[in-house]
């Protein structure tokens, strides 16, 4: 039964507003693996639609996160809004976070250094995950992975703003 949620694949494609790369190498790292692992598997079960596949748009609007669920021709199916303020706090935080890791990595750090920031950005990402899977509650049902991908992403639609 693990093994058959590890590959379900709801979203089968992830639409992003701007393709630029983001502004350093790590983070544009972080927002490909996240896509990747996230089209790699997932769990998103929108209510009151039928199963997937999906395309997912991801979008921010007015300090909200739109996600835009289409079917695999890419016809809406229905978008949720969800406010990101409860959110502000750790998208800061995890910014930092990536920041510090980028420099430390550049700086030559030592590796207990990088491992503790890599603590503290997994604690950043289940607090997330948590976070978005309790507003998303009664609309949206995901796993914790995938909760988890999907704050990537959002972080880094924030860093093109």
């Amino acid at each position: 039964m693990a093994e058959a949620a590890l590959d379900a694949r709801d979203i089968v494609r992830i639409e992003l507003p701007d393709n630029a790369p983001l502004p350093s190498a790590f983070a544009e790292a972080d927002r490909q693996q996240a896509v990747a692992d996230l089209l790699a598997g997932n769990r998103f079960a929108p209510a009151g639609l039928p199963p997937g596949p999906y395309a997912l748009h991801l979008a921010l609007r007015d300090g909200r996160l739109l996600l835009d669920v289409r079917n695999e021709a890419d016809e809406p199916l229905h978008a949720f809004l969800l406010a990101l303020g409860p959110f502000r706090r750790l998208i800061k935080d995890y910014q930092m976070v990536i920041s510090s890791h980028e420099q430390a990595v550049t700086e030559g750090a030592a590796e207990a250094r990088i491992q503790a920031i890599d603590m503290g950005r997994r604690g950043l990402h289940n607090e997330a995950a948590e976070l978005l899977q309790e507003r998303l509650d009664g609309r949206v049902t995901l796993d914790f992975e995938t909760a988890r991908r999907l704050f990537t992403l959002v972080c880094a639609m924030h860093q093109r703003i």
